[in-house]
């Protein structure tokens, strides 16, 4: 499976993020990663919908928006509309997940499910076959520049077994920390789409950064 790569613009330049993500498009990017922070599930906030709208109008990939949220159902709908292309919650949220997946599902848009480092893999194992992925943090959720929490490993082993031994097309996308040398990492425990933030929008050569990921 080719590697999927997802930076995250919560990493770029917010004085001009229109531009930001028309660069990161043109440097071979495969999907958009949207962060999005309620400051209260995470301690930290960024954007909601309207401004998501706006972003949208800077690219055609894939917009992967990620919604660290405590109420993700009460939103989906907003960020559906505003042209999110996938929407992942977490698992450890309020609202429930079951109605949360159906609502996702009838926006038309692809649902995934994220799990925080202290949360054990068994807990997105009865949603798995509703799901198109599965977001291992390897950082703490929240802000950007953390480091890369190598103990995620098994868990992500333990979810790609447990999607192989049941025949599913589910991928594996590891959030947190990701570099040319973590990716390898990630890649050998079962992950095949890869956050980054730094790693990307930090590069003198972005194209090459994405690139040396992708073929970590």
């Amino acid at each position: 499976m080719k590697t999927i790569i997802a930076p995250s613009i919560l990493s770029c330049d917010f004085s001009k993020v229109g531009e930001e993500i028309r660069r990161i498009d043109l440097c071979g990017a495969d999907w958009i990663h949207i962060d999005v922070m309620d400051g209260h599930f995470v301690p930290n906030i960024t954007f909601g919908a309207p401004v998501m709208k706006f972003f949208r109008s800077y690219s055609e990939k894939f917009y992967d928006v990620h919604l660290m949220i405590s109420d993700p159902l009460f939103y989906v709908k907003d960020f559906a509309a505003a042209g999110a292309d996938g929407i992942t919650f977490h698992v450890e949220c309020e609202s429930d997940i079951d109605k949360t997946i159906d609502e996702i599902k009838k926006c038309g848009k692809k649902c995934a499910l994220s799990l925080k480092p202290g949360t054990p893999a068994e807990a997105v194992f009865p949603y798995l076959d509703r799901l198109y992925m599965v977001l291992v943090m390897t950082v703490e959720p929240g802000f950007g520049g953390q480091k890369f929490m190598a103990d995620m490993m098994p868990k992500i082993e333990k979810i790609k077994a447990e999607i192989d031994r049941r025949g599913l097309d589910v991928i594996i996308q590891v959030d947190g920390g990701i570099n040319k040398d973590t990716a390898v990492t990630v890649k050998k425990a079962g992950a095949s789409s890869l956050v980054a933030g730094s790693a990307v929008f930090g590069a003198d050569d972005p194209a090459a950064a994405i690139e040396e990921l992708r073929n970590a």
